[in-house]
């Protein structure tokens, strides 16, 4: 791979696995420096490190084990990450957790954590890394909202608010920095195959009686028309491109990637 990305260092958020995982693998496959940060097994977080280490040449690559949900920790591992490389130039806000209930029986923490982690270490995470960005005089955000940024679906109240914070703050804030070399763009997947959401299949086939692939096409992605999983690669690869050469005049988007979910 062209490594694009040389001499740039990014953060993001979420990145032991999955989403975030992948796009720390592309951003260091195409020469940044790379700090993670999420919750896992030790072993788990430890594999993830050496891998990411081993594309930025060698040893583990940093790590920061800060909870999205306490805005001091957001706080201290952007500057974690400053310290680390010395500048900021990528922040990607990927981190997510969901919960799935009739808002009568939505729990009050489950709202509240859902909102924090979502929603809200986005704010703080931006608000900690806009200073050197501005000082330096350039910057890429990336906010990995949903299609559920966009549009809405039941018994998914605190998911749905908080991506749609997510794709309202991201619009407000390019607006600020317009006139600057920084970006924030927001990212929208649909259903993405990874082995959280790979794991809802076989629960779905068994509630209605169906095999695994019906149970996948006709219930999991009854919304998504393209009918598969949207890869992790191909939300990266739009994560790149966010952040690589020709990107600057992207600024305040919302871009979709879920297979034709909200062209329907």
């Amino acid at each position: 791979m062209e490594r694009i990305l040389e001499g740039q260092a990014a953060l993001i958020t979420g990145s032991t696995s999955g989403i975030g995982l992948g796009i720390a693998r592309l951003y260091a496959e195409a020469g940044a420096k790379v700090m993670l940060n999420g919750f896992g097994k030790p072993e788990e977080i430890a594999k993830a490190r050496a891998e990411i280490g081993a594309l930025m040449g060698g040893g583990e690559c940093p790590y920061s084990p800060a909870d999205m949900s306490k805005p001091a920790e957001v706080r201290a591992m952007v500057a974690a990450a400053e310290s680390a490389f010395g500048r900021l130039d990528i922040l990607v806000n990927n981190a997510g957790i969901q919960f799935v209930s009739a808002v009568q029986d939505f729990p009050d923490e489950k709202w509240d954590a859902i909102i924090a982690i979502n929603m809200s270490s986005n704010f703080h995470a931006i608000k900690a890394a806009m200073p050197g960005m501005l000082a330096r005089k350039y910057g890429r955000i990336i906010n990995v909202a949903s299609a559920h940024g966009l549009v809405a679906s039941p018994y998914k109240s605190a998911y749905v608010a908080a991506k749609h914070g997510v794709v309202g703050m991201t619009k407000s804030i390019a607006l600020e920095i317009a006139e600057s070399p920084i970006t924030c763009n927001a990212i929208c997947p649909g259903f993405v195959r990874t082995p959280l959401a790979e794991a809802q299949v076989k629960p779905l086939a068994e509630k209605h009686g169906v095999s695994e692939e019906v149970a996948l096409k006709d219930h999991l992605l009854a919304k998504q028309p393209s009918k598969r999983w949207v890869e992790v690669e191909e939300v990266a690869r739009m994560a790149l491109y966010l952040v690589g050469p020709g990107s600057g005049g992207v600024n305040g988007a919302a871009l979709s990637i879920d297979g034709g979910w909200l062209a329907a």
